[in-house]
């Protein structure tokens, strides 16, 4: 028992302290864990230094070369030993933490890059001339005369050259410079005013333009539609909605994507807090959630959302790097995103993504001539099939002719009505059925090409889901209430919630010390387990600050219900079903997609009908 232990010396510790050089290359170490971080801190100083050009040179993914050019305000010679100084900053005047309006003009990152790299910085400040100072591993040189014409150049070499060790852990050169343009194309999708730049130099020269975004002009939703249309592509403006609302003094605007412009992965998500890109666990569940209703499982949404609100409401300071934000009521941030991207898909209505039917011409279109498998037959039919067709034509043979063949084939030809036209509607009208599972329909501009199971199957699960909302949930009580024993602090974090629970049918009441009893459960679930049910739920409370598991499961009884209860496949329907079906869906919310998030429909426009036959 007089063992002592094995992490323990025998000789006392000693308390020592630290100097100035190893403080900051500790301090480098929180902001800086790769050249990626490096370019952010210096693009942000850029970006407060009120540049409207900025360009950034890499060489070996910014291992040996890291240079910010801007055109903004420079520094005066006299604050250049100032901005290379620790705790030296712009955006605090020391009195208020919380009250924070800018990345920070210089400073901060400035001493901490100075502490890991050879750093130089050179700028011209009006009024002034340009001068430059050098920082070698934490020690400054003296200021200088330098020749700038305007705003700022830091240049960062040899990053990580005090700290081998950090040199070790970075990735190669090519995901190094993939995570640069990253973080490039985050920032520059918060400014789409300003104009960005970056190249590769690694081979001298001007090198390798990696990323070019021109400043955009316009209103705010137009200069941003036009930055995030050459940074995320055109099809996602082309398929996205714009979304802006307003709770409680908090401000969401950006765009989001139509359900079936869905991606595989997370890849497409744009999160900004105050102009700052954040990855924030708590947004992306609120940005899921709005989705879970119209995606399935394993497709992701895509969106570039802006949250603008006072800095008292917001603490940027939760991270070295300020990648997460914390906020004084995130009830309410949640709940604006989760209702403006629910709104504003139910108002898109029967709109599916663009890209669908571009996918199917691209499917229909045929191989070009260099592509094409070369045919080894003769450009003429030869007489024996010549003769065959003279036959089938011939009035009077036995060989069956089109009007035969018509009845084994499951397309059907529908008469127009005379009635109205309907044509000008978005999905026209009904002319014809395929396969007995294919609406075609004939618009203005061209077709529509309607699953009819798809359809019909999200029409019936938003009358059902209307229903529930109208009529309530209905509760089954238990013959014998289930008793779930929690912690004391699952347990009190359940029951605040218990009054929106009972809302859905589920209906839960404490049972003394940290035991709930479950009462009644949604009759619509049939036998469920209480227990995993309402772990599932804590865990979700706890992720994300509420739970919608219990809403999940009933939508998801629902949408079965709707499968079984809709049109089914191989069912031959007449003209007026067809032309219903498509009024119906014309009317419905999120009918432009059925309930696993695949499309209903696909529109191909006349133009590209016609191009595919070389007519245009």
């Amino acid at each position: 028992m007089n063992t002592a232990a094995p992490n323990m010396k025998q000789n006392p510790r000693v308390i020592r302290q630290l100097d100035e050089a190893l403080i900051n290359r500790i301090a480098a170490g929180e902001v800086v864990e790769r050249p990626a971080s490096a370019v952010k801190e210096l693009v942000e100083n850029a970006i407060d230094a009120g540049a409207g050009r900025i360009r950034i040179d890499i060489a070996d993914g910014g291992k040996t070369l890291i240079r910010i050019t801007d055109d903004g305000c420079g520094i005066p010679p006299a604050d250049l030993p100032v901005a290379l100084a620790r705790h030296a900053t712009s955006k605090l005047d020391g009195s208020d933490l919380l009250n924070i309006h800018s990345f920070g003009f210089r400073g901060e990152a400035l001493a901490s890059l100075a502490a890991v790299g050879r750093l130089e910085l050179t700028s011209r400040a009006a009024g002034h001339e340009a001068a430059r100072i050098r920082v070698n591993g934490g020690r400054a040189g003296e200021v200088e005369p330098a020749a700038l014409r305007e705003g700022t150049v830091v240049e960062l070499r040899d990053l990580f050259h005090a700290m081998p060790a950090r040199l070790k852990f970075l990735r190669s050169e090519r995901a190094e410079s993939q995570a640069i343009s990253d973080v490039v194309k985050r920032l520059a999708m918060a400014e789409p005013a300003v104009g960005f730049i970056l190249r590769d130099v690694s081979g001298g020269g001007e090198g390798r333009v990696i990323l070019r975004a021109d400043s955009e002009g316009g209103d705010m939703f137009d200069a941003l539609g036009a930055r995030l249309a050459r940074i995320m592509g055109r099809d996602f403006i082309d398929n996205a909605l714009r979304i802006d609302a307003t709770r409680e003094g908090i401000r969401l605007h950006g765009y989001a994507a139509l359900p079936t412009y869905s991606r595989g992965a997370a890849v497409a998500q744009f999160l900004f807090v105050n102009g700052r890109p954040v990855r924030d666990r708590a947004l992306t569940g609120a940005l899921r959630a709005a989705y879970q209703d119209v995606l399935s499982r394993n497709r992701h949404p895509a969106a570039a959302l802006f949250i603008d609100c006072p800095t008292e409401l917001v603490d940027v300071n939760v991270h070295p790097a300020k990648a997460e934000v914390r906020f004084r009521e995130p009830g309410v941030v949640r709940g604006l995103i989760v209702s403006a991207l629910r709104h504003g898909l139910a108002e898109a209505g029967h709109r599916a993504s663009a890209t669908v039917g571009a996918a199917t011409l691209g499917a229909l279109r045929r191989e070009s001539p260099e592509d094409a498998p070369r045919i080894y037959q003769m450009d003429h039919a030869s007489v024996p099939a010549r003769a065959a067709a003279w036959r089938a034509q011939a009035p009077g043979t036995q060989t069956p002719g089109l009007a035969e063949m018509q009845a084994p084939w499951s397309g059907r030809v529908v008469e127009p009505a005379a009635a109205e036209d309907t044509t000008t509607r978005p999905l026209g009208a009904a002319r014809g059925q395929v396969h007995e599972n294919y609406i075609i329909a004939q618009t203005g501009t061209g077709i529509v090409i309607v699953d009819q199971h798809a359809a019909h199957e999200r029409l019936v699960y938003e009358r059902l889901k209307r229903q529930m909302a109208e009529n309530g949930v209905a509760a089954q009580a238990l013959l014998i209430p289930e008793i779930v024993e929690l912690s004391a602090g699952d347990c009190a974090r359940l029951l605040e919630v218990a009054a929106d629970f009972a809302r859905l049918g589920l209906v839960i009441e404490p049972f003394g010390g940290s035991a709930v009893a479950v009462r009644e459960t949604p009759a619509i679930l049939g036998e469920v387990n209480a227990g995993a049910m309402l772990r599932d739920m804590l865990d979700e409370l706890a992720d994300q600050g509420e739970s919608t598991t219990l809403e999940t499961r009933l939508n998801a009884i629902l949408s079965r219900m709707a499968c079984h209860g809709s049109v089914r496949s191989g069912r031959r329907m007449g003209a007026e079903e067809m032309n219903a079906l498509l009024r119906e869906m014309e009317a419905t919310p999120h009918s432009g997609q059925c309930n696993h998030g695949r499309p209903t429909y696909v529109e191909l426009k006349l133009s590209d009908i016609e191009r595919l036959f070389e007519r245009s």
